[in-house]
């Protein structure tokens, strides 16, 4: 769908949402760096996540972006077992908080080049979690609707992480 004309008027809108996901994802990076180790695997409330599960969870869910967005393979799919796919409390052995953080570095840097590559009109292309058919009745279900409907995620698990200071 790379329209030139589109591109103008795209930029601006563009430009905030992907200034709100670096936000988000400098306040998770500070967050997580400012907490002692100890406090990550403390659940944030009595009987629910802890902030490991937590950090896993968002990992795996923008891992998964790479490949929606059409930006490349995923890095961590053995994570989705884990931290999507079963609960806290499943007995799963996880990652180290070490493995944790180098593969969010990771997944962030890959999404990062690949948004740049991302002109404004191909923001709002279909992305892979949608069939043709579905985006011809529903266009909105386009890339910037997935980052957006992701940096509001990545925004209520850090409200939740922010319990454990």
């Amino acid at each position: 769908m790379d329209n030139p004309s589109l591109a103008e008027p795209l930029q601006m809108p563009v430009q905030v949402a992907l200034g709100a996901w670096e936000i988000q994802n400098s306040r998770l990076l500070k967050l997580i760096d400012s907490l002692p180790e100890e406090r990550l695997h403390d659940e944030i409330a009595p009987g629910k996540n802890t902030g490991v599960y937590i950090l896993g969870h968002l990992i795996a869910v923008h891992d998964n972006m790479l490949p929606v967005l059409g930006l490349g393979d995923r890095l961590y799919p053995h994570l989705d077992e884990i931290f999507l796919r079963n609960p806290e409390k499943s007995g799963l052995p996880k990652p180290s908080l070490t493995e944790l953080k180098a593969n969010l570095a990771a997944v962030n840097e890959r999404l990062s080049a690949g948004f740049a590559t991302l002109s404004p009109a191909q923001w709002l292309d279909r992305h892979t979690a949608v069939s043709q058919e579905d985006f011809e009745k529903e266009p909105h279900r386009n890339k910037l609707n997935l980052l957006l409907n992701r940096t509001g995620h990545l925004a209520y698990h850090l409200g939740q992480l922010i319990l454990l200071k």
